[in-house]
């Protein structure tokens, strides 16, 4: 088992939309050898697309089922990749695949620099600790200067950051990348959608060599920048890296495989095999003997015809075996999978078994809902898993009262596959929708009536913001939800949610209510 957890590195690539994340997962699959050409990925995610209206939403997602975990070997490592969502409407998603990996690669556009989702994804990242690493793209581009980069990186997403690669120019002056891990200069062709052997490697930046291949002005410039580097920056310190304070930076360009190879030959080194995870109860260590996991993704109805629904599980510790029986801690029954498939490359295949740190897909009658803990008869719930405050909300109203059934179950089951979250007004049994994005809306809308046969509207709310709260005070917390009752709803797992209107509303609300704590995110724990 140990040899098995030590092999695997499970990572998540996070950007803002256009940062050329799509790129870099291709090419990191072509580098595995996972995938022969470039455009594999896209070609591949067209033709899953192109099956049913939804799926056009889906396609606005830059995410499909072949695509969203990707899996292959690698120098005697099995790399596990979770693709996520660049669209900001589907920020939900991603925060949530982040719960599964054990390090991410951050990838940064030279020319745009820290954009508001980066902002917002490395402090889910910092949150837990993540280990990150990133990487520079677009060098190919006329961009920023790489030191005022770094410089905007540190200030803007609060981390130490530590170049182990250095772009030689930018633009149309880019010539590669000096490796300051293996202090190696490796320079390549730019264009390439297979893997050229084209790679003439320094071991020496002194050599004369340096100077005839890449001319004197950029060798001068470039031992100065390293010098530089050296002296400005503490060396690497791996352990920083994995608490989550330090970020390797790597510079390349994705389109042309410059810096791809240094990145995934560096990050099989220093990157976490699978870590330990907190449920309520206790530690789980990923080497005990007895399986648990945990679903961080719920896809529905991939198959239009078949009405089939797909549970993405995370395996924290022991071994998943094929037709055993395994214990659903909140519905408190046991459950079989005949047909588990894990992810290699763009392909799904039935698997016998799996390790800690790989990701299995387990078909779904609708037993699962976010966050369920899948064990060996142990009764643990896996936390960290929240649902975060949206940003707009709206009433929920039934156009047709003879498909109120059908409406009901609908709405539960694509909340509890995460596409929204779902408050409850008592009074009157109001239920209001909330999003980060209009487009999730549009996707309800459709999904309610092509699936379900139930139509529905939406009728726009004056909400600022969704905050769940806590007190140790029993007596504040009882004054508070008196008064403040016409405010508070229930999320779907029936806790108090406080509905604030203005900013100022919940500023007055911390102030008036000191001994009240007030949480973004459903995760108390």
């Amino acid at each position: 088992m140990q040899v098995e957890i030590n092999k695997r590195r499970t990572f998540g690539i996070i950007s803002h939309p256009d940062a050329g994340k799509t790129t870099l997962t291709e090419k990191l699959l072509l580098f595995g050898g996972a995938i022969q050409t470039a455009g594999a990925v896209k070609s591949n995610k067209i033709v899953k697309t192109a099956t049913s209206d939804f799926m056009e939403i889906e396609k606005q997602r830059g995410i499909s089922v072949a695509t969203s975990v990707m899996g292959f070997e690698y120098q005697g490592y099995k790399i596990n990749i979770l693709d996520t969502p660049g669209h900001k409407d589907f920020a939900e998603d991603t925060y949530r695949t982040l719960t599964a990996v054990d390090s991410v690669i951050l990838v940064i556009d030279c020319v745009k620099g820290v954009e508001e989702q980066t902002r917002k994804l490395m402090e889910v990242c910092r949150m837990r600790h993540t280990p990150v690493i990133i990487y520079i793209n677009k060098l190919d581009r006329e961009g920023q200067d790489p030191y005022t980069l770094l410089e905007t990186i540190e200030r803007e997403l609060s981390i130490h950051t530590r170049p182990l690669t250095w772009p030689i120019g930018i633009g149309s002056h880019f010539k590669g990348v000096y490796n300051l891990f293996e202090k190696q200069l490796l320079l390549f062709s730019p264009g390439k959608t297979k893997i050229s052997n084209d790679i003439f490697q320094v071991d020496n930046l002194l050599s004369p060599e340096l100077d005839s291949r890449i001319g004197k002005k950029p060798a001068h410039r470039l031992r100065e920048d390293i010098e530089l580097i050296e002296e400005m920056y503490e060396p690497f310190d791996r352990d920083l890296f994995l608490e989550g304070y330090l970020a390797p930076v790597f510079f390349g360009s994705a389109i042309n495989n410059f810096g791809v190879k240094e990145l995934l030959d560096t990050f099989v080194r220093i990157a976490p095999s699978p870590l330990p995870r907190f449920t309520l109860e206790r530690e789980v260590e990923p080497d005990e003997k007895s399986f648990s996991g945990f679903v961080f993704k719920i896809h529905a109805n991939l198959d239009p015809n078949h009405r089939d629904r797909l549970a993405f599980c995370r395996v924290v510790s022991g071994r998943f075996e094929r037709n055993k029986f395994y214990f659903h801690t909140r519905l408190g029954k046991k459950v079989r999978f005949s047909s588990p498939f894990g992810f290699m490359a763009n392909e799904k295949n039935i698997v016998d078994e799996a390790w800690p740190g790989d990701v299995v897909g387990l078909y779904d009658t609708g037993n699962f809902k976010i966050g369920d803990t899948l064990s060996e008869g142990e009764v643990i719930h896996y936390k960290g898993i929240p649902s975060f405050s949206p940003e707009i909300f709206k009433e929920l109203v039934n156009k047709d009262p003879m498909k109120t059934k059908q409406l009901e179950k609908g709405i539960r089951q694509l909340t509890d596959e995460g596409v929204a979250q779902m408050f409850i007004r008592p009074t009157g049994n109001v239920k209001i929708i909330g999003t980060v994005g209009e487009l999730q809306f549009e996707v309800i809308q459709f999904r309610l009536l092509h699936e379900y046969g139930a139509s529905c509207s939406f009728y726009p709310l004056n909400y600022y913001k969704a905050c769940w709260f806590t007190s140790d005070d029993k007596q504040r917390l009882d004054q508070f939800n008196l008064r403040k009752s016409q405010y508070i709803n229930y999320d779907k797992d029936g806790r108090p949610v406080f509905m604030a209107e203005s900013e100022w509303q919940l500023q007055m609300a911390r102030q008036d209510y000191p001994e009240i704590e007030f949480h973004a995110t459903s995760d108390l724990n």
